[in-house]
């Protein structure tokens, strides 16, 4: 077992084809992309609010439970990895308490939690076995999360889609590593499996990859917002907190299309933060998006998509053995 495997939890050990949490979605990550992304070898993950009503999650958490543990029974050798649920841990989600309920009543693997330190959740889950890893963007924010107990951290990083922070990966991971020798998965424009492998590299132990899952058949983004992803380059990225009151990535072109002006949003509010009010929705009318899109030209199948990052990560090591090679002493 290596260094970096040996620091996960033992849910991730032996199941992973990539050291990969495809990141849960908003609206996007549904239960067949979740199911797909398991399958394939890779953390799926989904919002419990994308589940529109309670009695929706419950249906959804029995569905991917039923049909990755009919793929382990066919096949007890294949790498199938767990998946995961992202609870927002903010005032403004009244549905936290039932949808834990309903995540620790079906055993739940890996919560990821999200904007605060999330106490309660990692009791409820340690209740059961479950680990919790929490989104952070600083390193107080680590602090608090470690403080409140979790498992692992997810560092978002610069140039990750969806709400992420200002600092570079290389500033954020090595403060972090400074005080914690835990579980770190690193989000911020991933896309390639050379950039898997980077993250590892600077001593993450997983990378945390959105983006690069939008533009796939599984996903739910409508085609319109794939086209539009595999379009785009980091230019057509937009950095604002004006959709939810929290900074986040955006592609300029849906907020074009929103009829606003990306160059001239007033500032939001995050103690006013929403999901989905108001006339422009963040993420229905304005698309979230990381600055890797310009790695991205088409929407295939989340299968083919993980074995081409498979094919990648093996040449990059490949590549880097060899150009490491020449300084060896």
């Amino acid at each position: 077992m290596s260094t970096a495997e040996s620091r996960l939890p033992p849910a991730l050990r032996g199941t992973l084809s990539l050291p990969v949490i495809a990141s849960p979605m908003f609206i996007l990550s549904g239960p067949e992309l979740v199911i797909a992304e398991c399958l394939a070898g890779v953390v799926g993950a989904f919002p419990a609010l994308n589940a529109r009503a309670p009695e929706t999650l419950d249906d959804w958490l029995r569905r991917i439970k039923t049909e990755l543990a009919a793929a382990r029974a066919l096949d007890p050798t294949r790498r199938i990895a767990p998946f995961a649920v992202n609870q927002i841990v903010h005032a403004s989600n009244d549905r936290l308490a039932q949808d834990m309920e309903t995540c620790v009543a079906h055993e739940v693997p890996l919560i990821i939690t999200s904007l605060r330190a999330p106490g309660e959740v990692v009791r409820q889950a340690h209740s059961y076995g479950g680990v919790v890893f929490h989104d952070v963007t600083t390193v107080r924010h680590a602090e608090k999360a470690l403080e409140a107990g979790v498992d692992g951290l997810i560092l978002v990083c610069a140039g990750a889609g969806g709400h992420a922070g200002t600092l570079s990966p290389f500033a954020l991971l090595s403060e972090v590593r400074r005080f914690y020798d835990g579980p770190i998965a690193l989000a911020g424009a991933i896309t390639t499996g050379d950039g898997i492998l980077a993250a590892q590299a600077l001593g993450a132990d997983l990378a945390y990859m959105g983006t690069r899952f939008i533009a796939t058949a599984e996903s739910r983004a409508v085609p319109a917002y794939k086209e539009m992803i595999a379009g785009s380059a980091a230019s057509d990225i937009l950095y604002s907190p004006f959709f939810t009151g929290v900074p986040g990535n955006y592609l300029k072109p849906s907020v074009v299309a929103a009829g606003l002006d990306p160059e001239a949003l007033p500032h939001g509010d995050k103690s006013a933060m929403n999901f989905g009010s108001g006339r422009v929705k963040a993420w229905r009318d304005v698309w979230g998006a990381g600055q890797g899109v310009g790695t991205i030209s088409d929407a295939p199948p989340v299968a083919n998509m993980v074995a081409r990052l498979v094919d990648e990560y093996a040449q990059a090591r490949q590549r880097l053995a060899t150009t490491a090679a020449a300084y060896a002493t």
